[in-house]
């Protein structure tokens, strides 16, 4: 299957499949979602969202965490993972906002990515969430399903090769969704240590189920599976 026949069957699959495809955080505003995404960073998106309502109840707005300090915002957050330096992050994010950008989230990549705790990851989901801007963020899952599926080069080794790789070959009008197709795939489907095969519906266009077939198959004759039960 060529590069291009391999794109197009992707994103015709998850349009027809998956029209909606949001994040799974919580979040009530631009800045919520910010916050959330910058503690999203190596936790799952269950944990912030059983820490983000007392955050964000207490913490409305970027003014109310610059004038917080370490002592009054760390109970909040410290079940999440690097709760110390979030904690830091979220206060130097708090007063940059209000100092810098008037307490308004700003809209591009190199404005974002001056905050404190906001890389490039951060910065293409905001923009991609919120403005359906075509930027690609690639975390754990837009990584390993990318590369599994063959939608980039296995030699891709790092993440902005594997942005720029999707950014370039994805119709610009779906890039906001398919980095939430393929984080959900990821996600419940195609997982790390043992992906779901026999349940994925897109395995006839997936290099890594191709290549694997034989082992897979005879995995589920040994668990009287059959594919897509």
């Amino acid at each position: 299957m060529l590069k291009k026949e391999r794109y197009q069957a992707f994103v015709e699959h998850f349009s027809e499949n998956m029209p909606v495809a949001e994040t799974e955080l919580k979040f009530e505003s631009t800045f919520q979602l910010l916050v959330a995404v910058v503690l999203s960073a190596q936790c799952t998106d269950k944990r912030i969202n059983m820490v983000t309502p007392a955050l964000f109840r207490d913490f409305p707005t970027p003014a109310h965490l610059a004038a917080s300090d370490f002592d009054q915002l760390f109970p909040y957050i410290k079940t999440v993972s690097y709760p110390n330096n979030k904690t830091k992050h979220l206060l130097g994010l708090g007063k940059m906002l209000v100092e810098d950008f008037n307490s308004e989230v700003p809209d591009t990549v190199n404005e974002l990515i001056k905050l404190p705790g906001v890389g490039r990851k951060t910065a293409n989901v905001i923009t991609s969430v919120v403005w359906n801007q075509p930027n690609m963020a690639v975390d754990t899952h837009v990584f390993r399903v990318s590369k599994r599926l063959g939608l980039v080069a296995q030699k891709a080794k790092t993440p902005l090769e594997v942005e720029k790789d999707l950014v370039r070959h994805l119709p610009k009008e779906v890039i906001h969704k398919a980095h939430h197709w393929l984080i959900l795939h990821g996600r419940y489907v195609c997982l790390a240590r043992k992906p779901k095969c026999q349940e994925c519906s897109i395995t006839a266009i997936c290099r890594y189920y191709e290549k694997n077939q034989k082992n897979i198959d005879f995995e589920d004759v040994l668990n009287k599976k059959t594919p897509f039960n």
